[in-house]
């Protein structure tokens, strides 16, 4: 009976942990929902602890319960922001085999994506320069893509952290000045054969590539619409964030 007791208290004890960590993984959630909302509405440097906490229904304790100020809560966003996008073209890359394809489309989706929501290419571009855990993931898979790359261009004569860093270096700097409102449409095509360029592409190939992105993307929005996803352009897009509840309890 004292055995059965013990066993009991233990797995009560672990189910009430573990009932913790659920609740502090979906209270964390909340501030980032409520951030992206906040977000969304006005520059993101502007947004305050009070109103995420508002916006989020929680006490403005649960906020340094998970994030130490702003920066951290703005760089988790971030994180969130980059692996959706990540995710949305990873269909499609999967599909392209020569490694400089992948890396200049990769770069140009996110240029894209940049040009399409300077709110969020300010924010990523800021985060990801400033956290080096922001968009983990993309960076592994363009580091792959630069290994490919870099493997076939030997020319390049640089080691992939080098590699890897020049083409990070030139995607980040170009979203930034997207959000700043310094480069344009027109800047788009440039900046993917810069990169290209570096990775040790010639002039004629970076030409022959961007110009092969059209019909990459065409094949893309055609492989969405058959399944009710849409362009590519749109699957880019973030979904709406859910606003509180005008009742919301707070924690």
């Amino acid at each position: 009976m004292a055995i059965l007791e013990e066993m009991m208290a233990k797995i009560n004890l672990e189910r009430r942990a573990e009932i913790g960590r659920e609740k502090r993984a979906r209270t964390k959630a909340q501030l980032i929902a409520a951030a992206k909302a906040l977000f969304s509405r006005g520059p993101w440097e502007a947004v305050t602890v009070d109103e995420v906490v508002n916006e989020a229904g929680v006490a403005k304790g649960t906020f340094y319960g998970h994030f130490n100020d702003l920066s951290q809560l703005a760089a988790a966003v971030a994180d969130e922001l980059i692996q959706s996008f990540d995710e949305f073209i990873q269909p499609q890359r999967l599909t392209i085999s020569d490694p400089l394809v992948r890396v200049a489309f990769g770069c140009d989706a996110f240029i894209a994506k940049a040009l399409e929501d300077r709110s969020w290419a300010s924010l990523v571009a800021r985060m990801a320069r400033s956290h080096p855990a922001v968009g983990q993931g993309a960076r592994s898979r363009l580091s792959e893509d630069v290994r490919e790359a870099l493997k076939q261009s030997p020319q390049a004569g640089f080691s992939l952290e080098l590699g890897l860093e020049v083409a990070l270096g030139i995607v980040l700097q170009v979203a930034a000045a997207v959000g700043d409102g310094r480069l344009e449409e027109r800047d788009r095509a440039a900046a993917v054969r810069s990169i290209l360029a570096a990775l040790g592409a010639s002039k004629q190939d970076a030409e022959s590539i961007v110009s092969r992105l059209g019909g990459v993307r065409r094949t893309a929005a055609q492989s969405a619409s058959r399944e009710g996803e849409g362009p590519l352009e749109e699957r880019l897009r973030d979904p709406a964030i859910p606003l509180k509840r005008p009742n919301a309890k707070r924690a």
